[in-house]
């Protein structure tokens, strides 16, 4: 184990911003990982984990603890006893998620196909039951094997203990800091057809006659991001970002006929998407952008993307505190006008 000291944690993020981790380390294995714990539990120093840099926000300031970055690699595949015919892929948290996802395909097993082209690490989509175009980490995440700091040694928790929702897991709520995340098995479909629910998706493929395949599928969701600045691409000013940072809110039937009223007053209409109506979501861009919040907005060094209004991008030179402001904004404008509170999806680090 190597220790770091006042390591620039901007250039470990995909925002490209904040300040430096008074002692930085990265870890390649569980031993690693636990000797890093006991470093910052007999220094009395606060920890973060830093995984693919891709869905956080880092003070100005830095972080004044140690940040411990999981490198754990390596991609393990084998059939699923007991699983009713599933293959089981067993995945080091360090290990590019895309890469995964690739991986999957490639063999031919379904079920994380829709979550191709997000950026980040493996050890980061239990944390926050990643999902996109209908599909969620949950629904193939068999167990996740990880280190509890409360009790000081490694644990093996099933899909049930993980306590997934929309977002959420116990991760980042309940348990949150409790655990490091070294390890995640999914059970993917050997042979099992794509997952094309999703409006964009269907537009995607209207018109055509035969059904897509995994790969297909694939390809059209990564074009999708792309064009939605959702994809990290070099030279891209859109990339600068943590992807989406508004969560889709999820409204009672109360909410839902208020915003529809207010919607009304306006001589506009929420818009409806299966997807999200099975669970009483609305558009979060839709809110952002009928709020006066244009896809481009500019605010300083910061300012929206062109291609998707949830992005929030650092167009160089950008500051935390900017990046903060221009949230603000956007939040109180869409509570003011639609009376809904927009939450945030970024981990804010020293914040």
């Amino acid at each position: 184990m190597i220790l770091y000291e006042n390591i620039p944690l901007g250039p470990l993020t995909t925002f490209g911003l904040g300040g430096p981790a008074r002692f930085f380390i990265e870890a390649k294995s569980g031993s690693e990982v636990e000797e890093a714990a006991a470093f910052s539990r007999t220094k009395n120093l606060p920890l973060f984990v830093l995984g693919g840099g891709s869905n956080l926000l880092v003070a100005d300031s830095g972080w004044p603890g140690l940040v411990l970055k999981v490198a754990i690699t390596g991609i393990d595949q084998r059939p699923g006893r007991n699983h009713e015919g599933k293959v089981l892929f067993e995945v080091g948290a360090g290990e590019i998620w895309d890469r995964f996802v690739s991986l999957a395909v490639a063999t031919k097993c379904a079920g994380v196909e829709c979550l191709s082209g997000i950026p980040g690490s493996v050890g980061g989509t239990p944390v926050q039951n990643v999902g996109a175009y209908g599909q969620e980490v949950s629904e193939t995440i068999e167990s996740v094997e990880a280190f509890d700091l409360r009790e000081g040694r490694l644990r093996e928790l099933c899909k049930e203990a993980c306590g997934f929702s929309y977002r959420a897991s116990i991760f980042n709520t309940t348990e949150r800091d409790r655990f490091i995340i070294l390890r995640v098995t999914y059970a993917l479909t050997p042979g099992g057809e794509p997952h094309v629910e999703y409006a964009d998706l269907k537009k995607h493929f209207e018109g055509r006659e035969t059904r897509p395949n995994l790969a297909e599928t694939r390809e059209a969701v990564r074009y999708i991001r792309g064009r939605k600045g959702m994809l990290i691409t070099p030279g891209d000013p859109d990339s600068q970002s943590a992807g989406s940072f508004f969560k889709n809110p999820v409204l009672s039937e109360a909410q839902h006929e208020d915003l529809r009223k207010r919607a009304a007053a306006r001589g506009l209409s929420v818009p409806a998407y299966p997807a999200l109506q099975k669970s009483k979501k609305v558009s979060a861009a839709w809110l952002v952008e009928h709020s006066g919040f244009a896809r481009g907005y500019g605010f300083g060094h910061t300012g929206l993307s062109t291609k998707h209004a949830l992005a929030i991008v650092n167009r160089g030179g950008a500051t935390a505190s900017e990046i903060l402001a221009l949230k603000d904004q956007i939040q109180h404008r869409v509570e003011e006008l639609w009376g809904i509170s927009l939450q945030t999806e970024p981990v804010m680090v020293g914040l």
